[in-house]
Parts: structure tokens; C-alpha cells; sequence
């Protein structure tokens, strides 16, 4: 009678974990922070169609980075939970908590029920009627969840891109400061900062009446960055010789 393999639960554990940070890793990054009108979403995303940054509620947006066929999942199911409570009970009972609880629970079990865990971090922000009634989460592969306040970085050189926006972040930034924060940010931990066109920008503006998501243009990233308004490319013509033929910003290949 041949013996089994074994492999301690703590090794499986962390042969998970570090499948997970690595494939999170390769990807770019994403920053959000507060500003004096409400909150920020920037991220690396030359794609004009596979969203990083997405709306999903009144009040409440979502950035991700990871394998982005594991995101959207979550992203829909996020826009599924809220539109479902919303109808059933009050549009004010659905909330970036409890939008953030549901998500840990459901990455937590992936993370140990499967044999594969979720290469993906998220942040689900819903913005107050004033800025201490912010709320930002951050939430991890296996499911841990942190509320953190005035700004938050993931995937690529998340590390890097927090030491950098530690010394630029203060409280009561205007959109346009926050912007050429993040992006200068963004630019630390690469060799230079990414251009309008290689950006994904969306705010949650407090003083919106209901719904507050709204994405910020090329052309007004150009000019909040005091750079020109990139060309459109010719048709018929790639972006670049390295796009995807989908229209993919790359993410799939090595992460977002």
C-alpha cells in the first residue's frame, strides 16, 4: 500500500499566497485617493474598453487590478448584490461596507475552498456627504479587508507608489492636484510618468446629486497635466505593435 503525498495545510497556504502576489504583481498599478470634492481613481489602462475602474453603485466605485476575467466576475457580481438590495429594501441600504464584507467572503472561500486563488486586489470607495465620511477598502486575494484613509495603492510597485504618494498626499487636494499626484506617483516607480493616453481616470464626485461616477477624458487629463492632447491613431492603424489584436490593455497577459 503506497503512502499518500502529503503537504501541511501551512505550506498549501503559502505556495497560494505566493501564487497570487506574484501574478498581482506583474500587473499595473492603480491609485486611489481622496481630494477635496471626493475621490480619485487613476490607473495605468491604455484600453479605452476593459475597465479598471468602474461604477458600481450611486455612491460607490470599484478599482481592481489582477487577471481581469477574475475582476469583471467580481465587478458584476458587485453590481448584481447592489442593484438587488437596492430594489428590495432602500437605495441608502447599499453601501461600500457591506459591498466589501460581501467580497471578502466571497474571496476568502475562493482562496481556500480552490485549488487556484483570485490573482486580484480590489477597492470598493463610496463617497460621504463630506470628506470624514469617506470610506475606502482594500481587499486582498485571501480575502482580508482594511480600511484605509486618504489614499491607497495596488499591483506593480504598489510599495514604491505609497512612499511616494506618502510625501505628495495631503488633505484637501483639488482634482487637478490629486491627478498630477497620482500620476507623478505612478512615474516613481517607472521610468517615466504614464501620458493621458496610458491613463484611466474616474472620480466620485460628492457634490453629484445621486449618481457621482463620472470618467475624466483624455483631453482633460491632457490638460490638467499640461501636456498635448495625444493623436488618435490613424484608421486602421494599432496603437502599438505590442497591442493585444482583442483591444486587451495587457492585463490578461501579465496581470492589471
Amino acid at each position: 500500500m503506497t503512502v499518500p503525498f502529503y503537504v501541511s495545510p501551512e505550506q498549501i497556504i503559502k505556495d497560494k499566497a505566493d501564487y497570487a502576489r506574484k501574478g498581482i504583481a506583474r500587473g499595473r498599478s492603480v491609485v486611489v485617493l481622496q481630494y477635496d470634492e471626493g475621490i480619485l481613481f487613476v490607473a495605468e489602462n491604455p484600453s479605452r474598453s476593459l475597465h479598471k475602474v468602474s461604477e458600481i453603485y450611486d455612491r460607490i466605485g470599484f478599482a481592481a487590478v489582477g487577471k481581469y476575467n477574475e475582476f469583471e466576475n467580481l465587478r458584476v457580481a458587485g453590481v448584481r448584490l447592489a442593484d438587488m438590495r437596492g430594489y428590495a429594501y432602500d437605495r441608502r441600504d447599499v453601501t461600500g461596507r457591506s459591498l466589501a464584507n460581501a467580497y471578502a467572503q466571497t474571496l476568502g472561500s475562493i482562496f481556500t475552498e480552490t485549488a487556484k486563488p483570485y490573482e486580484v486586489e480590489l477597492v470598493v470607495a463610496e463617497v460621504g456627504q463630506a470628506a470624514e465620511d469617506d470610506e475606502i477598502y482594500r481587499l486582498t486575494f485571501d480575502g482580508s479587508v482594511a480600511d484605509e484613509h486618504g489614499y491607497v495603492a495596488m499591483g506593480g510597485q504598489a510599495e514604491e507608489i505609497a512612499e511616494a504618494l506618502a510625501s505628495s498626499w495631503r488633505a484637501g487636494l483639488t482634482l487637478d492636484e490629486g491627478v498630477r499626484a497620482a500620476v507623478a506617483a505612478l512615474g516613481a516607480a517607472a521610468p517615466s510618468p504614464p501620458g493621458p493616453d496610458q491613463l484611466e481616470v474616474a472620480v466620485l464626485e460628492r457634490s453629484r446629486p445621486r449618481r457621482t461616477f463620472r470618467r475624466l477624458t483624455v483631453d482633460r487629463l491632457a490638460e490638467i497635466l499640461g501636456v498635448p492632447r495625444p493623436r488618435p491613431p490613424a484608421a486602421g492603424v494599432a496603437d502599438s505593435p505590442d497591442e493585444p489584436a482583442t483591444g486587451d490593455s495587457g492585463d490578461e497577459a501579465e496581470g492589471t
